[in-house]
C-alpha cells in the first residue's frame, strides 16, 4: 500500500491553510471563526455519524474492545508521565505540555476509516468502528483532563462542555439502542461531516507556527515518540498477549500507528491553549505517519 499517497492529501491541506492565511487576505481573523465552525458543528456530526453508521457488536469484538482500552491507557499513561522522566522535568513547560499531551495518544479518524477500508473492506470499517467507538470517549477525556486541571477550569464541567464528548456519548446511545439515520437526512449529514475534514486541516495549517516546535524541542521529541514509535510496539505486544486474529491485529497496529487526530489543534485553541504549536505537532505527526505505518504493518505485523 502507497502510504504517502494516503498521508498526502491530508498534509497537503494542512500546507494550504497555511499559505491561505499567510499570503492572502484571509487572516486568522477568518480561521478563528472556521476553527469554532468545525470543533462545535462539523466534527462533532462526523464523530456521531460514524459511530451510528455501523451496529457494534462488542461482545464478538471482546479481545479487541480491551486491546484497544489498554493501547489507549497505556499511550495517556505515557503522555502523562513524560515530564516525571529524568532530565526532563526542567525542558519541558507544564502549560505547553497540558495542551499537547493529547497528540501522543489520539489518531486522525479520517485516515483510520479509509485505511481499514482498503485493508480490508468492510470488515476493516466494521473494526475500526468498534475501536472509534470505545477509545474516542477515552481519548477526549485524555485529552481534556490535563488542560481542564492546568487552567483551573473544571475537569466535569469541562467534559459537560466538549462537543467532541457529547457527540461520542450521543453517538455511542444511538448505536447500541439501533437507530439508523433516516434515508432522506443521511446525505446533507455526511455532507455536514465531510466538510470537517479539509476545514478542520486548513485550519490547523493556518494556525501553524514552526517556531514554537524549536521552542520544546524535548515535548515534542517526547510525544511523537510515543505516538509514532512506543504506540505500535504496545498494540504488537497486546495484540500477542490477548491472541488477536490476523483481521484484528491488522486492525489495532493500524490504529496504533496513525498521525495524531487533527482536531487536537481545535481543542487546544478552543481550551485557550497554544493551538500553534499542537498544529505544528499534528504537520510533524502526519509526515512521520509515513513510517510508522509501514513499519507497524510491514514489519511489526
Amino acid at each position: 500500500m502507497n502510504f504517502v499517497q494516503l498521508l498526502l492529501p491530508d498534509f497537503g491541506l494542512i500546507l494550504c491553510g497555511y499559505l491561505v492565511c499567510r499570503y492572502t487576505a484571509l487572516g486568522r481573523t477568518v480561521w478563528e471563526q472556521v476553527e469554532s465552525l468545525v470543533y462545535f458543528f462539523l466534527f462533532p456530526v462526523l464523530l456521531f455519524q460514524s459511530i451510528v453508521r455501523s451496529p457494534l457488536d462488542l461482545g464478538a469484538a471482546s479481545s479487541l474492545v480491551a486491546a484497544g482500552l489498554l493501547l489507549g491507557v497505556s499511550g495517556i499513561a505515557m503522555a502523562y508521565a513524560l515530564p516525571w522522566l529524568p532530565g526532563l522535568r526542567q525542558h519541558i513547560a507544564p502549560r505547553e505540555h497540558a495542551g499537547a499531551a493529547q497528540v501522543a495518544f489520539r489518531f486522525n479518524s479520517y485516515v483510520a476509516l479509509a485505511l481499514s477500508e482498503r485493508l480490508l473492506g468492510a470488515q476493516g470499517l466494521l473494526l475500526i468502528a468498534v475501536l472509534i467507538g470505545v477509545c474516542v470517549p477515552l481519548f477526549n477525556v485524555g485529552a481534556v483532563w490535563p488542560m481542564a486541571r492546568h487552567s483551573r477550569t473544571g475537569f466535569v464541567r469541562a467534559l459537560a462542555r466538549n462537543p467532541l464528548i457529547i457527540a461520542t456519548a450521543l453517538g455511542l446511545v444511538a448505536n447500541f439502542s439501533g437507530f439508523q439515520i433516516p434515508d432522506w437526512l443521511a446525505p446533507s449529514v455526511s455532507r455536514v461531516g465531510n466538510a470537517s475534514i479539509p476545514l478542520g486541516l486548513m485550519a490547523a495549517g493556518a494556525g501553524m507556527q514552526f517556531g514554537h516546535l524549536a521552542q520544546q524541542k524535548a515535548l515534542t521529541t517526547g510525544l511523537l515518540t510515543i505516538r509514532h514509535l512506543l504506540m505500535p510496539l504496545v498494540a504488537a505486544g497486546l495484540a500477542w498477549a490477548l491472541r488477536l486474529d490476523a483481521a484484528q491485529t491488522t486492525v489495532l497496529l493500524a490504529f496504533s500507528a496513525m498521525p495524531t487526530a487533527s482536531s487536537c489543534f481545535v481543542l487546544a485553541s478552543r481550551m485557550g491553549y497554544n493551538g500553534a504549536y499542537v498544529a505544528g505537532l499534528v504537520t510533524l505527526s502526519t509526515v512521520l505517519g509515513v513510517l510508522s505505518l509501514p513499519f507497524a504493518l510491514g514489519v511489526l505485523r
